[in-house]
């Protein structure tokens, strides 16, 4: 099923518009990059005036700060200061030149710092969604046509995936990278996929098919940052390179939401069902293309090849419990599940789960407190690697197997557009339990990664 190009294409058409649409609601905007709020009522500190948004153009600029550490575990023990400056800006061309539906935006991304996961903890789930190399650069520029009373827009441009598919707005509040655009992808897909900080050249499709269905579909360039064997970012350093010609990569996922759960008035809930299919060459983790094992000394070095790449994932979230006359605050929970082939990647399965409480107490309207937990397993054949390492070096060498990442978050409102937001991780077996390279015993495991940091976000 998942080597079959056509599963993709089966479910691109298998929808068609047949009831009256309605219109989106704010609960259902994809939430803004950097608050975690709606795109559509997000708030700001007000120190940065805009004389000129009744004519069209908005524009605005938010800074995360982040100081993470890990008291133990992974490579080695150490403490990171990283942070992120997003500006932003929106045209609105019906304003500007009378073309009814046209938008545009273009965000930037000036990124200091050093990563915690990159340096010290060789870990799937990366600890923060900002952890990048330094750089100034483009992330995403696209223009939106909105047609068929809004119901209908097409997208086209340099985009990014992780804010419209396999996303859930009750993981706003945590602060690891997994839990916006899951492990299984970023792990598996080529530059990581369209996330942060690479988005890619494409077109998405949106629809709404009826009071309850919406349909997404998107083709992206198949790897943002061009072929190579060092790190994707240092490929495409400034966000410019602006690939067309790489084998695609198509997604497409198909919503239901419901207002009403178990006829239980004001608690949403949203079912989502999506696949992908990457139409480029991926590599065997086991074998080299003489099929002999690539541990083998008299292997050819070259992986045997795979033609293309795929996913299948679900996505439910539920409100259970909404605060009265109050529909944007309440606890909501989520659950992700997500499978790729096992004999063309590392992670073969995925899931995540947590719970999130917005606003419960009315002196706190806006602070939000959220616990997930991530789960990545590892393929069968790169647990066949190891197995082969283990002939070759003993008994000590690990086998990897899956690492697993629980997360505590609070985010509190200093003022409007201000928030810190410490949290805590707990990764047990980063890597899936990889071998440390320093280890003076051949094969070392990491050790489970103990993390804590604060985040400051503010939206000028």
């Amino acid at each position: 099923m998942f080597r079959s190009k056509a599963f993709v294409v089966a479910l691109l058409l298998a929808v068609a518009p047949s009831q009256a649409m309605a219109q989106e609601s704010n609960e259902d905007q994809p939430p803004d990059p950097d608050t975690g709020e709606s795109t559509i009522t997000e708030r700001t500190l007000g120190l940065l005036p805009n004389p000129i948004e009744k004519q069209g153009v908005k524009f605005a600029a938010t800074y995360i700060g982040e100081v993470m550490g890990n008291a133990s575990g992974g490579l080695k023990q150490g403490t990171f200061l990283q942070g992120r400056l997003n500006l932003a800006a929106d045209l609105d061309f019906n304003k500007l030149a009378g073309w009814s539906g046209l938008t545009m935006h273009a965000n930037i991304f000036a990124i200091h710092g050093d990563g915690l996961s990159r340096s010290n903890l060789q870990n799937f789930m990366v600890t923060s969604g900002i952890e990048a190399l330094p750089a100034v650069r483009l992330y995403e520029a696209y223009f939106e046509q909105k047609f068929l009373h809004d119901k209908w827009s097409v997208r086209f441009g340099q985009l990014a995936a992780d804010s419209e598919f396999i996303a859930t707005k009750y993981t706003d509040v945590f602060t690891n990278a997994s839990l916006g655009w899951p492990a299984i992808t970023s792990v598996n897909l080529p530059a990581g996929g369209p996330s942060p900080p690479l988005a890619a050249m494409g077109v998405r499709l949106y629809g709404q098919l009826s009071d309850h269905v919406t349909w997404l579909a998107a083709m992206f360039d198949g790897n943002s940052a061009g072929p190579g064997a060092d790190d994707p970012q240092l490929r495409n350093s400034n966000g410019l390179n602006f690939r067309v010609n790489d084998p695609p990569l198509v997604i497409s996922e198909l919503q239901y939401a419901w207002k009403d759960a178990g006829g239980v008035p004001h608690l949403p809930g949203t079912l989502k069902l999506g696949g992908w299919q990457h139409f480029g060459g991926f590599d065997d983790p086991h074998f080299a293309d003489d099929n002999h094992s690539l541990t083998d000394p008299q292997a050819s070095r070259t992986p045997r090849q795979f033609a293309g790449d795929s996913g299948l994932y679900a996505v439910v979230e539920q409100r259970l419990y909404t605060v009265p006359d109050h529909d944007d605050r309440g606890v909501g929970v989520f659950l992700r599940a997500s499978q790729s082939p096992s004999d063309r990647n590392l992670i073969d399965r995925y899931a995540d789960a947590g719970i999130d409480l917005l606003g419960l107490w009315d002196s706190r309207p806006n602070d939000k407190f959220g616990v997930a937990l991530g789960y990545a397993h590892v393929s069968k054949a790169a647990r066949a690697l190891d197995l082969d390492f283990r002939a070759l070096n003993g008994p000590a060498w690990p086998v990897r197997s899956s690492e697993t990442m629980v997360t505590v978050a609070y985010q509190y409102e200093v003022r409007g557009g201000w928030n810190l937001v410490p949290n805590l991780q707990y990764i047990l077996h980063p890597g899936g339990g990889a071998t440390d390279p320093r280890g003076a015993t051949p094969g070392l495991r990491l050790h489970d990664a103990f993390v804590a940091g604060l985040r400051s976000v503010a939206k000028f």
